[in-house]
């Protein structure tokens, strides 16, 4: 498998006031209610199947987690899975939550 693509933070934030672009959030249910990209969706074992079976292939996905480790295997995942523009996001949400706002239930 090749290079998995990966974006930076600002051009992260770029993409998300763009709304153009959709944001993956894959951790734990507690540390997504607590803070999370505006936005966000919150995937994990139980939702995941659904989302690749019922979002557009075309769309932009960038996938995040903590410190931007796991989202590798995840933004492969999709990309075996068919979606055409996937990366992970360097640095995770700990490196956005230092520049950026979010949002908590």
């Amino acid at each position: 498998m090749s290079e998995i693509p990966q974006i930076q933070i600002h051009e992260a934030k770029q993409k998300l006031d763009q709304k153009d672009c959709l944001f993956v959030d894959i951790r734990d249910p507690g540390s997504y209610r607590a803070a999370r990209i505006p936005g966000a969706i919150h995937l994990h074992d139980g939702n995941v199947q659904e989302f690749v079976q019922n979002t557009d292939k075309d769309k932009p996905v960038v996938v995040y987690c903590y410190h931007g480790n796991s989202s590798l295997g995840a933004a492969g995942y999709f990309i075996e899975n068919g979606f055409k523009n996937v990366a992970s996001m360097s640095g995770g949400f700990e490196a956005w939550r230092q520049v950026y706002e979010n949002e908590s239930e």
